[in-house]
Parts: structure tokens; sequence; C-alpha cells
């Protein structure tokens, strides 16, 4: 793996797509009024992203492993809020799959780089 810097990660490139579609959602949408939960959508989708650069720069692989686990939370976080907009009706079920699904890959990508590291770390 060819990983120099955090903006090398995959999985904080998604979130950087999913931060900035999150933020163009909470500009364009009835979204924009509900202050609390705008809010914290908003920041538990910087969370994803900030963590991964966080740990990255943490200085041990095992304290990388607990940033990028605070990172799959902070996406599943992000999971449970969209399904908040969508009862709400501040999005419609399509706009709700792609984020979903979106949120989906960082975990997958998440988990799989946290396996990856943890074969890598002699115990």
């Amino acid at each position: 793996m060819n990983i120099k810097k955090f903006e090398d990660i995959e999985s904080w490139k998604q979130a950087r797509i999913l931060t900035n579609q999150i933020y163009d959602l909470t500009k364009t949408s009835k979204l924009k009024f509900d202050y609390g939960l705008k809010d914290q959508i908003q920041r538990a989708s910087v969370s994803i992203m900030n963590n991964i650069a966080e740990g990255f720069d943490s200085g041990s692989t095992k304290a990388f492993i607990n940033f990028l686990n605070y990172s799959y939370r902070s996406s599943s976080e992000v999971q449970s809020l969209l399904y908040i907009l969508l009862d709400q009706k501040h999005i419609d079920n399509e706009t709700f799959s792609k984020l979903y699904n979106s949120a989906s890959e960082i975990k997958k990508l998440i988990g799989g780089f946290i396996k990856y590291l943890k074969s890598t770390t002699k115990n």
C-alpha cells in the first residue's frame, strides 16, 4: 500500500465526497431550517474524514485503528441520521438510498483498512 499522506486513503476521499453531499443537501432542502439536525449530520459526516486524518498522524498503528473505529461509528451515525431526515420528509427515498449506500461503502473501506492494518501489526 502506497499511502504517504491521509489524502491518499480511499475511505478519506469517499468521506470527503459524502461530506460535500451532506453540506449541499443542508443548503438546498428544508433541512436548512432544522438547525439541530442539520448541525448533527454535518458534524457526523465531518467526523468520518477528520478521524481518518487525525488517526493517520497519531503516531502508532494501534492509535490509528482506534481513530478508524471512531470514523466507522460516525458513518453509522450518518446512516441513522439519514433515517430521521427521511422520516421527517427532509429527503426522498432516492436521496436516502444514495447517501446511505455511500456511507455503507465508506464503512466497508474503513473495515477493510482496519483488517489490513491489524494483519500487518505485530502483537
